[in-house]
């Protein structure tokens, strides 16, 4: 069965592993153009790209949907597997391929349609989440559902160490589907339910700014959320940093938001409920660093106020 893969970033890789390991035949893999990266700003290839092209997999970078739509075309696909390939494929690709185009969405559909759905999850402080692996149709992650898998989002996940178990799971997930559909076997599909739909949408830079009247375990949550990209940010000691672990405490006395109320064994600040904790976080051209090494170089005081 001729499986084109349709994939950018490193939550596609192990998909695409996993074709390869099994035998499918894989003419070639669409993703998206070299972007800008790093410091530097230098044209960077995508980790599928990469990846495909130490496998010897032909790789191909349309830049819009007419000529996506001419290369499945020229590949002669059965199906399309596509698993964060980040561009919309045209309504006209979608049915190509003999068994259409199978998406892996990192949620239990219908809840969390869209782009961010694993930081969104994080972000309301859902206590599971999964992946779904549905065949595209024209609409926003609407297609008909043929397997589900569910994990356990764990109180210290981020949208890093989630996606990578999820980007397993789908994988997993998937391959009893493709494997029934290359043997003849049926494969149930089932329409995603009316009601329960949510919308996770991208996230944005201007959401890791911090704002301490909120309460602590909804920065706690933000901060979990939006680890490793965009961040949330903060001004503390004087210096701009960006927080990387925390966690909501009970508040030792009564104070404004954005006060210290203590510098050891953790930096605690006052919140819009209750208080939190800062165990680690990093500067401008810094590592990530334990709060009392950063206090070390920006000494704080209990009364201070941070930003």
């Amino acid at each position: 069965m001729r499986t084109v893969f349709a994939g950018t970033p490193l939550f596609a890789l192990p998909t695409l592993e996993a074709l390869v390991k099994a035998g499918y035949d894989v003419p070639g893999v669409l993703t998206q153009p070299d972007r800008p990266a790093g410091r530097g700003r230098r044209l960077t290839p995508s980790a599928v790209k990469t990846r495909a092209g130490a496998l010897g997999i032909p790789v191909y970078t349309p830049e819009n949907g007419a000529e996506a739509e001419a290369v499945v075309r020229a590949l002669g696909a059965d199906v399309v597997v596509v698993v964060a390939y980040g561009l919309l494929l045209p309504p006209g690709l979608l049915d190509i391929p003999t068994h259409g185009c199978l998406n892996i969405h990192a949620s239990l559909l219908p809840r969390w349609r869209g782009a961010a759905p694993i930081a969104r999850a994080i972000e309301a402080g859902d206590t599971k989440t999964g992946v779904t692996i549905m065949r595209l149709d024209t609409g926003l992650d609407t297609g008909p559902m043929l397997a589900r898998a569910a994990v356990a989002i764990a109180p210290c996940d981020t949208t890093e160490t989630l996606a990578d178990r999820l980007a397993h799971l789908g994988a997993e997930t998937l391959m009893p589907v493709l494997d029934a559909l290359r043997e003849g076997r049926p494969v149930t599909e089932i329409a995603q339910p009316a009601s329960g739909a949510t919308y996770a949408r991208k996230l944005r830079k201007d959401e890791g700014v911090i704002d301490w009247r909120r309460d602590a375990v909804a920065l706690e949550r933000q901060i979990r959320a939006f680890t490793p990209w965009p961040g949330v940010r903060a001004v503390i000691g004087g210096t701009s940093v960006k927080i990387g672990t925390a966690h909501a405490v009970d508040a030792p006395r009564p104070a404004e938001p954005g006060v210290v109320l203590e510098v050891r064994p953790d930096l605690v600040i006052a919140t819009g409920q209750r208080a939190l904790a800062v165990t680690s976080l990093q500067a401008d051209n810094a590592r990530m660093q334990p709060a009392q090494i950063f206090l070390q170089a920006h000494p704080l005081s209990v009364g201070n106020r941070v930003g």
